[in-house]
């Protein structure tokens, strides 16, 4: 516990569960420590959460390792490595566009048998079209995009991506798998067979997208274990990750075409969004970055305060009240994070 005065992000929890969310959990961390975890609600210590797209840069992490060993490059198109992706003119798509969102083939649809089959996999690839020319427009890519990164992950490790992450990176960090959990493993997660639906209708399967690995957003996993996640990325235990790899991909904005969610530069980097969010969140930390997700799920790191903060809920039946609560709590561990200033 950490004698930095943590009742305001508490009280805020505490009221919100009394207005009827069913349950939510938060965590802050810093110096590669965790400070404080809590569970709120029907959620207890030890349950786990469907991360949805604050998935995201767990998969992007991965990827980073194939660049630093050489058998991914960032400028070559996804075709080189994956080459059914080359229809439609996709051949010219680069690695770089696919990470930042700007491969123009944002709405391209992967059912979760598909992406679990390599073979059906590529079939989906194959029959992708363009929706914008690669490399004019930044928009988010819900699934599409790091269904592309899994199979390069795949391809170039000669692993299934939900191993190679649990080697490469989880394990290394003393995490727990946190992505591709057996249907035989699905315990302590909040809402799973539940009345409500923890991806809010966006999966039509939960149990089978957990245990597929939804490379976008399939993640399970505790606030501890996504703010300790984050804490790696500022702090690069045992030199996990190659030193400016990470650098570029918590610090490098690639991108700052406008975002026509958020109606603001989009600050992506070839994993994370920098300074940006959404709604506030962020929006006085300009060096902070992370990423949110569907359900108000979010996860951060600031390297000016040193802190990383994760955030999950359950329970909201407005898609805009979850947000909007993700990011006051996400502003709220930002000046929690200032008084080590």
């Amino acid at each position: 516990m950490t004698s930095v005065d943590i009742s305001p992000l508490r009280a805020r929890a505490l009221d919100e569960i009394r207005r009827g969310l069913r349950a939510c959990q938060m965590a802050v961390a810093r110096d590669g420590e965790l400070l404080w975890h809590e569970s709120f609600g029907i959620a207890t210590d030890e349950s786990r959460f469907l991360a949805m797209s604050a998935t995201k840069p767990l998969v992007a992490s991965a990827v980073w390792h194939l660049l630093a060993e050489g058998v991914l490059d960032l400028a070559a198109p996804v075709s080189r490595y994956i080459p059914e992706f080359g229809t439609h003119g996709k051949d010219v798509i680069t690695v770089e566009q696919v990470l930042i969102m700007t491969a123009g083939v944002p709405t391209a649809s992967m059912a979760t048998a598909d992406g679990a089959d390599a073979r059906r996999r590529a079939e989906r690839f194959s029959a992708w079209t363009l929706e914008t020319p690669p490399g004019t427009a930044y928009q988010y890519h819900v699934s599409s995009a790091h269904w592309v990164m899994a199979d390069l992950i795949e391809r170039r490790s000669g692993l299934p991506f939900c191993d190679f992450i649990e080697q490469r990176v989880t394990h290394p960090l003393g995490l727990p798998r946190l992505l591709g959990i057996a249907r035989s493993q699905q315990t302590n997660i909040v809402g799973l067979g539940s009345d409500i639906d923890p991806t809010s209708g966006l999966v039509t399967d939960p149990a089978e997208y957990i245990a597929a690995g939804g490379a976008a957003g399939g993640g399970v996993m505790r606030a501890r274990d996504l703010a300790l996640f984050y804490q790696s990325l500022l702090h690069n235990p045992n030199g996990l990750w190659d030193a400016d790899v990470l650098r570029d991909g918590t610090t490098h904005v690639r991108t700052t075409l406008p975002d026509p969610l958020m109606h603001r530069p989009a600050n992506r980097t070839t994993a994370v969004v920098v300074g940006a969010g959404f709604g506030s969140t962020w929006s006085s930390a300009p060096r902070a970055f992370g990423w949110p997700g569907a359900g108000g799920q979010v996860g951060f790191a600031d390297p000016d305060t040193g802190i990383s903060f994760a955030f999950f809920q359950f329970g909201s039946t407005d898609p805009l009240d979850a947000f909007a609560r993700a990011s006051a709590m996400s502003e709220m561990a930002l000046q929690l994070g200032r008084q080590w200033r």
